[in-house]
């Protein structure tokens, strides 16, 4: 049977935990190992494209560009790793996921991305101890904003997607997400200002802390 509790779906990267800010700090150190000039960490942000750019893309340009002596799969292990091991959990995101929790509310991550590393961040962030389930896009056969991905999600949860809410901070992916379901968002502007006509968030805030406290708020 399926319970009659809100679904909370929730973004990973750059929404829990800081994929952009991990990245940067390992690319700082990378380019003073390899002998880089410091602005060259904006030409790696920007063929990273805030991890939009698939991992061999990206391991090829840093290849090219540096004129390393080591296979693209090996580059594609040296990122991946780098990224992983600067990711934390802010102790007051895991803390405002319990408070969500204990106020009823069942957390499911739905992230785009691939299955080994996305569960790898969940894991080594301690992030799984605080969801109810989780749904990573290539185990999954689609991606945000299918609305398939978020009924899968449901179904894991085995809540209902009425009545749920959803905090990320992708535009075309997250909230377009949530329009395509019909249930209320939260974006995490992170600086930029809203760049869609189509559609638009049920409110806009800087972190999800704050969208936790909105969501809080709202019920």
């Amino acid at each position: 049977m399926v319970a009659r509790v809100p679904l909370l779906l929730l973004s990973l990267d750059n929404t829990l935990i800081d994929r952009d800010g991990a990245f940067r700090a390992w690319g700082q150190d990378f380019l003073e190992r390899v002998g880089a000039p410091e602005y060259d960490l904006d030409w790696l942000l920007s063929v990273d494209a805030d991890g939009m750019t698939p991992a061999w893309d990206l391991a090829d340009a840093i290849q090219t560009r540096y004129r390393l002596h080591v296979s693209s799969l090996d580059l594609v292990e040296i990122v991946r790793e780098g990224l992983l091991e600067r990711l934390r959990l802010d102790p007051l995101v895991a803390c405002a996921l319990g408070i969500a929790e204990d106020a009823g509310w069942v957390p499911v991550v739905v992230t785009n991305g691939e299955t080994r590393l996305q569960e790898e961040k969940l894991r080594r962030t301690g992030l799984d101890r605080y969801l109810a389930a989780w749904v990573i896009s290539e185990e999954a056969g689609c991606s945000k904003p299918n609305p398939r991905i978020f009924g899968i999600a449901a179904e894991r949860a085995r809540v209902r997607l009425r009545g749920a809410w959803l905090i990320g901070d992708v535009p075309e992916a997250d909230i377009a997400g949530a329009d395509a379901i019909g249930v209320p968002s939260i974006w995490l502007h992170r600086g930029r200002d809203w760049p869609e006509s189509r559609f638009a968030p049920t409110r806009t805030v800087d972190t999800a802390i704050e969208a936790l406290a909105v969501l809080m708020g709202a019920t």
